[in-house]
């Protein structure tokens, strides 16, 4: 046994993460009922992410601008420049890919019990709502707008600290990492019990009604994630992007399409900044704002069914209001954190562009339901995975302004 477990720590954690992924999907299709009781550790790995990662990032962010050293270069406005550069691209490039190849829905029920929101306005006040919101309160329900704003003005308040006082801070910081650490190394157990429920409890039969829809939702994510991004990444650093692109897809994208949540990625994401060996005053708060407002996996997933809806009505849509229906979507991606159920909520706001009425926009939200287990997952890991991609760009760009060298094969 021990010579077991010692081989298997000196398995890297994605080679770990992949037979997890490969014992749930056999224990999935070959003993279903007997390996039931697999799924408590999807559940137990995704609550342990979700309850660590508020904490984490309250400390961390609070810490790094407690000690902050004037004049000291964080990079922030690129990192948030590259965010909504990414978030309206990805929505131009699922409506340009929607006019291409157009595809109709089967109009289904299934979303009554929601409320979407009633326009950009309401949107937009939620999200600031958000930033006033209770510390306590924001930490309890994972508002990691409100947590960002509160660790900010906090870590100002300290920067006149006793240093004994910063120790301390920093100390708390450096003992919620060591726990995301251990928690990150039950990934394995995690992925293996998130894949055979996903398996067990949808299979694919649902999905294949869907096929169309999800190959252009799906093909739009996968041409921003391996296209769009690198050419982003390319004209800011100058540099072959695809070594760092397949280092966050593997490393970030992979736990975020299982674990289908932003938010407990981030103790990931954070891992793997430090392994990239970025500024941890930057990625520190970057990283928990690109959980918030870096949607480009929503914005594809607004454009595309909210078209998918407009080619099914047979209305006919302008330039222009495809380039509006572009910008908006990215509004409302960014936004998507502060309405309860996510991208899918936003798409009646969006269908409103087009005059289609509240009851049949709320039966594409249903299709979103239907297809939502593949749909969330892609987004998600797009999401994710970009969040430390434009992080790294921005310090990369910085260190080709100053000069300095960029080893991009040594660092992924």
């Amino acid at each position: 046994m021990k010579s077991i477990l010692k081989k298997w720590s000196q398995l890297s954690l994605v080679k770990q993460i992949i037979i997890g992924l490969i014992v749930g999907t056999i224990l999935a299709l070959t003993i279903p009922q007997a390996a039931k009781p697999v799924v408590i550790f999807g559940s137990l790995f995704v609550g342990a992410l979700k309850a660590i990662a508020p904490v984490l990032v309250l400390f961390l962010v609070m810490s790094a601008i407690a000690q902050h050293k004037s004049g000291h270069q964080t990079n922030m406005k690129s990192v948030i420049l590259l965010y909504l550069l990414g978030t309206f691209l990805a929505g131009l490039i699922a409506v340009i890919a929607s006019f291409i190849f157009p595809v109709g829905l089967t109009l289904v029920k299934g979303a009554e019990g929601v409320t979407p929101p009633g326009g950009v306005v309401e949107v937009l006040k939620t999200l600031l709502l958000n930033v006033v919101d209770n510390p306590v309160n924001a930490i309890v329900n994972a508002n990691y707008i409100g947590i960002l704003s509160w660790a900010i003005l906090l870590g100002l308040a300290l920067r006149n600290a006793a240093d004994t006082t910063k120790t301390m801070i920093s100390n708390f910081s450096d003992a919620v990492a060591k726990l995301v650490t251990w928690v990150i190394k039950f990934a394995p157990l995690g992925i293996m019990g998130l894949v055979f429920e996903s398996i067990t409890a949808n299979g694919i039969d649902a999905l294949l009604g869907y096929g169309k829809l999800l190959a252009l939702l799906i093909g739009c994510m996968i041409f921003v994630a391996l296209v769009v991004n690198p050419i982003i990444v390319f004209a800011a650093i100058r540099q072959n992007p695809y070594p760092l692109v397949f280092k966050c897809l593997k490393e970030s994208g992979m736990t975020a399409f299982f674990t289908r949540s932003s938010a407990a990625n981030i103790p990931v994401n954070m891992r793997l900044c430090e392994k990239l060996g970025l500024d941890k005053d930057s990625y520190s708060v970057s990283i928990p704002l690109g959980a918030t407002i870096n949607m480009a996996g929503a914005a594809v997933t607004i454009s595309v069914l909210t078209l998918a809806a407009v080619h099914t009505l047979g209305i006919q849509v302008d330039l222009p209001t495809a380039i509006l229906l572009s910008l908006l979507s990215a509004i409302c991606a960014c936004g998507a954190s502060g309405v309860a159920g996510g991208s899918l909520l936003l798409i009646p706001l969006a269908c409103s562009l087009f005059g289609i009425p509240a009851d049949v926009a709320m039966q594409v939200v249903g299709v979103g339901f239907i297809i939502g287990v593949l749909q969330d997952s892609f987004e998600t890991a797009l999401n994710s995975s970009t969040d430390v991609l434009f992080t790294a760009t921005a310090e990369y760009k910085e260190w080709r302004k100053e000069g300095k060298t960029i080893n991009i094969q040594k660092a992924a």
